[in-house]
C-alpha cells in the first residue's frame, strides 16, 4: 500500500515509518523541509519526500493523490502563538479538503484523551481537530493517548530530569493529577495494527496503560527503576506561573512548553474502556516496564527520535534549517582559525561528538557559564545535550544550537545559534584538503548587538583557540 505519513519527522512519525517499511509498503512523508527530512530517511528505500505546509493548502499540491492510508500526526505543544487552536484547526481542514480529493480509505488520528470535564486549550483543540477530521469520504481512526513513556520523549526527558537531579523536591499540586501512561511501543502498536481494520472505521478509542498513577507515583516508580532514593513535598501555593518556572529551570524542557505542560498536568487522563485492546491483539505493558525499555534504548545509543529535536524545544520556533545555511557575509563580525590536519578521520570524529557530555573541547566552565544566562534570560540553555553521542542530522538540537547542515563525507558541519542574543550566530567547521577551518560568524541586531560582540571578544579568542586545537589534537 501507498501511505501518506504527516509529522514524518517527529517523535511518532519517525518511529512509525520504520514498521510500515519493514511490511513493504511504500511510504510518503509530507515534510515542511526537504533538507531536513532527507538525512533522517536517505538509507531506505520505498521512501517518497514531499513538501507541504498544511498552513498553506496550495502546498498540499505536492503530496501524491494515489494512497490508500494516511497518518495525520500534526500537533503543537507550543503556546507561542495565542491562536494556536485555530492554527491547528486550519492544518486539519487543509489536509481534510486534501484527502477528500484523493483515492484514500482511511486516515488514522492520534489524539489526546479528553475525558475530563475541564479541558486544558490544548486537550480542547485536539478535540476539535477530531471533529474537523470527520468526513463522509474517508473513514477515520482516532486514537487517544495521554502520557508517552518512551527514550527521547518530552514525558519522560522531563521526569527523567526530575528524579536524577532532585533528592528531595517541593513540588506543585498537579503532582497529585491521575493519568494513564502508554509506552511508546503499545503506541506504535495501536497505529500500525490498525491499518486497513474496517472495524476501526469511524471509530475513536481511548489507549492507555494497565495502571491509574499520580504523576508523584510515576516520580517515585521511575526513582525505583534507576534505584534512587527520593521524597517530594507537594505543595497548594504554587500558581501556574511558578510552575512553569519551576518545572522549566529544572527540566530541559523550554519555558513556553513547560507552560503548556503545566496548563495540561492539572487534567486528570483516564481513558475509557473498550475492546480495541483485544481486537488489535494488544497488552499495554506496565510504566515501569516502559522505563525500563527506554533506558535499555538509552544505554545501547538507539534513539531513533527525541522531542529536544522539535524546534519547540528552543524556545524560538524556526520552521526551516535552509533559511540558516547561506551564512551572511555582510555586515558581519567572523572569528575565523584554521589549522593543518593531523588526522582528518580523528577530527572528524572530534567534530561529530562536539556537545552534550562530551562539552566543546576548551573552556568547559565559560560554556557553562554562558548555558547559565542563557537559559536565566529564558533560552534553552546547555540541558538538551544531543540525541545521540556521534550522529549529527540536519535539524538535531545540540545543547543551544542547531544542526543545520551536517555531512560527515564532505567534511562539514554548520551550527545555527538558539540561544538568546542580540543578533544572530552561526558555528562553521569544514575540512579541505587537510586543512581544518573554524568559523563563527555573528550578525549584530543594532547597537546592542556590537557591544555584546566586542565585550565577549576576549572570551572567543581563548575559547575557539582551544577548541580547534583540541579538535586538532
Amino acid at each position: 500500500m501507498r501511505i501518506l505519513v504527516t509529522g514524518a519527522t517527529g517523535y511518532i512519525g519517525k518511529r512509525l515509518i520504520p514498521l510500515l517499511l519493514n511490511d513493504g509498503h511504500t511510504v510518503i512523508c509530507a515534510v515542511r523541509d526537504k533538507k531536513r527530512a532527507q538525512n533522517y530517511f536517505k538509507d531506505r528505500a520505498n521512501i517518497e519526500l514531499a513538501e507541504a505546509d498544511f498552513l498553506n493548502a496550495d502546498s498540499l499540491k505536492n503530496i501524491p493523490k494515489n494512497i490508500d492510508i494516511a497518518y495525520y500526526l500534526i500537533h503543537s505543544m507550543s503556546n507561542s502563538a495565542k491562536e494556536f487552536h485555530v492554527l491547528e484547526e486550519k492544518c486539519a481542514f487543509n489536509f481534510k479538503r486534501f484527502a477528500e480529493n484523493s483515492q484514500l480509505k482511511q486516515v488514522i488520528y492520534l489524539s489526546g484523551i479528553t475525558n475530563d470535564t475541564k479541558l486544558s486549550k490544548h486537550l480542547l483543540s485536539r478535540k476539535n481537530v477530531e471533529k474537523t477530521l470527520a468526513s463522509k469520504t474517508y473513514a477515520l481512526t482516532t486514537f487517544k493517548a495521554g502520557i508517552i513513556v518512551g527514550s527521547g520523549s518530552s514525558s519522560f526527558e522531563i521526569i527523567r530530569d526530575i528524579v536524577e537531579k532532585l533528592p528531595f523536591m517541593i513540588a506543585p499540586k498537579w503532582l497529585n493529577t491521575k493519568t494513564q501512561p502508554l509506552g511508546i511501543r503499545d503506541v506504535l502498536a495501536f497505529l500500525h495494527r490498525a491499518m486497513g481494520k474496517e472495524e476501526l472505521y469511524n471509530k475513536s478509542y481511548d489507549v492507555f496503560g494497565p495502571e491509574i498513577l499520580t504523576y508523584k507515583e510515576m516520580l517515585y516508580q521511575f526513582a525505583a527503576v534507576r534505584k534512587l532514593k527520593r521524597y517530594i513535598l507537594t505543595v497548594p501555593v504554587m500558581t501556574p506561573k511558578l510552575s512553569s518556572y519551576w518545572l522549566y529551570f529544572v527540566t530541559s524542557t523550554s519555558y513556553k512548553l513547560a507552560s503548556s505542560l503545566v496548563n495540561s498536568m492539572g487534567v486528570e487522563v483516564i481513558g475509557q474502556k473498550s475492546d480495541i485492546n483485544k481486537i488489535l491483539d494488544i497488552n499495554p505493558m506496565s510504566y515501569k516496564k516502559a522505563v525500563k525499555l527506554a533506558f535499555k534504548k538509552i544505554e545501547q545509543n538507539s534513539i531513533i527520535s527525541s522531542w529536544k529535536d522539535s524546534y519547540v524545544s528552543s524556545g524560538i520556533l524556526k520552521n526551516f534549517v535552509h533559511e540558516f545555511i547561506n551564512v551572511p557575509k555582510h555586515g558581519c563580525f567572523k572569528d575565523f582559525k584554521n589549522r593543518t590536519v593531523k588526522n582528518k578521520k580523528t577530527a572528524l570524529d572530534r567534530i561529530w561528538a562536539i556537545g552534550g557530555e562530551t562539552g566543546w573541547y576548551y573552556g568547559t566552565f565559560l560554556w557553562k557559564i554562558r548555558g547559565f544566562f542563557d537559559q536565566f534570560f529564558g533560552g534553552a540553555g546547555l540541558r538538551r545535550g544531543r540525541r545521540h553521542p556521534t550522529e549529527l542530522n540536519a535539524g538535531d538540537a545540540l545543547d543551544f544550537w542547531r544542526v543545520i547542515y551536517a555531512d560527515k563525507e564532505k567534511g562539514k558541519l554548520l551550527l545555527y545559534a538558539e540561544m538568546i542574543l542580540p543578533g544572530e550566530a552561526w558555528l562553521e567547521f569544514k575540512i579541505e584538503e587537510n586543512k581544518l577551518y573554524q568559523t563563527a560568524t555573528f550578525r549584530p541586531h543594532g547597537l546592542a548587538g556590537r557591544l555584546y560582540w566586542y565585550a565577549v571578544m576576549p572570551f572567543h579568542w581563548f575559547v575557539f583557540n582551544g577548541m580547534i586545537n583540541n579538535i586538532n589534537k
